[in-house]
């Protein structure tokens, strides 16, 4: 895994050199001026410099109204999203006519995301009326940024602010990396995750800043091959796997890393989740190393009973597979005394899971526990609190 990751940074760095090297298309050439809506001249400045190999879109410093957008490709090559400055989404709903995006990067090969700017969703109308914590199927709310198909790319040094609902969502991706991203948005702004990666391969995170109302980062079905280092994750939900297990047909799961996480002041930490009564799948091959929890709820999780607001029938288990799963070097502050809970499936009970090294205080009075229940983790290392404190 190592090696491929090399050859994919080298590879594009030197699909950085080349973008930069290429045509500029300066949305300012197509009348675009600050504090002003600029979704027509974005629209005209992205299809003339897709139809060109080697280019790159720039909006320069500066305020900017942006409506919704979608960057489609196929390019004729290589093509760079410059941002500098602030784009402004529009405060409500309504205009968005019920789609589910605000800039929507689709069906491109190379693409990069850059410049430092910010993505300023204006969600906080929307959150007032957001009902997913009511309504089992609820209506989905835009996305700040979505990556549609898109292959062989990196986003790096850009901010996501104040989405309607998730900040960045990829679907169908394969091989893109995320490098000095940031994502910010109040602690109670509902659905806000700051990352969702599903039905997606060859992923890498590192260095992102994450602080949200939901999971800094969330990996649902069909995800494999994942990387996630150096994440700052709070306020927040956690780094979750999941949830799973809630819909037909979900694709396995397999291959995820998250190494060197620092979470601070989240209801989570990092956590596998699955809906009970659920169709079969799996979730296999994740690892969790060298996390630091400062003052977080539920350190280490692993929930297949998962049912927010009692939104399901959870008399039947989950039917979703989890095995080799791995908790290594987990230490800091636990804010629950549970600091590891592992409830897995009595019907499909959890298979090879792994606890090293764990050394979690509880910020209460008395001493953190450990509940295990349809699993038998192998346990080395420092166990604190001791492993299976109690057992179901």
């Amino acid at each position: 895994m190592g090696k491929n990751f090399s050859i994919t940074t080298v590879s594009l760095l030197l699909l950085l050199t080349s973008t930069n090297a290429g045509q500029v298309f300066d949305i300012k050439s197509y009348g675009a001026q600050t504090n002003g809506d600029i979704t027509q001249a974005l629209t005209q400045a992205w299809k003339a410099a897709c139809a060109v190999a080697g280019s790159k879109v720039v909006i320069s410093t500066g305020t900017y109204k942006l409506g919704l957008v979608t960057l489609l490709g196929p390019c004729k090559g290589a093509i760079e999203f410059n941002l500098q400055g602030t784009l402004q989404a529009p405060s409500d709903i309504e205009s968005f006519k019920g789609k589910d995006g605000w800039v929507v990067f689709e069906r491109i090969d190379s693409l990069t995301v850059s410049g430092g700017g910010v993505f300023d969703g204006h969600g906080q109308m929307a959150w007032q009326k957001n009902n997913c914590a009511k309504k089992y199927n609820c209506d989905i709310l835009p996305i700040n940024i979505r990556f549609n198909f898109i292959t062989n790319s990196i986003v790096q040094d850009i901010t996501s602010k104040d989405s309607k609902f998730f900040h960045i969502n990829l679907l169908e991706c394969k091989n893109l990396q995320f490098q000095h991203v940031t994502i910010t948005a109040p602690r109670d702004s509902p659905n806000t995750d700051g990352i969702h990666i599903g039905r997606s391969s060859q992923i890498n995170i590192t260095n992102a800043n994450i602080g949200t109302g939901d999971d800094c980062i969330s990996i649902g079905d069909g995800t494999q091959d994942i990387t996630i280092k150096q994440v700052t994750c709070g306020p927040g939900h956690g780094i979750s796997i999941g949830s799973l297990g809630r819909y037909e047909n979900e694709q396995p799961v397999s291959g995820i890393r998250v190494i060197g996480a620092t979470l601070s002041n989240t209801e989570n930490g990092v956590r596998i989740k699955t809906w009970p009564a659920s169709p079969s799948g799996t979730a296999s091959d994740i690892h969790f190393e060298n996390v630091i929890m400062d003052n977080v709820g539920n350190p280490v999780l692993i929930d297949q009973n998962y049912c927010p607001n009692n939104q399901c029938s959870n008399e039947s288990p989950s039917n979703v597979k989890i095995n080799n799963v791995s908790f290594k070097n987990i230490t800091g502050t636990s804010t629950t005394l549970e600091a590891v809970k592992l409830v897995c499936s009595k019907s499909v009970p959890c298979q090879q899971v792994v606890v090293a090294d764990i050394d979690l205080a509880y910020k209460g009075s008395g001493s953190a526990t450990s509940t295990c229940v349809n699993v038998r983790p192998a346990v080395s290392g420092k166990q604190n609190p001791s492993a299976c404190t109690k057992k179901i």
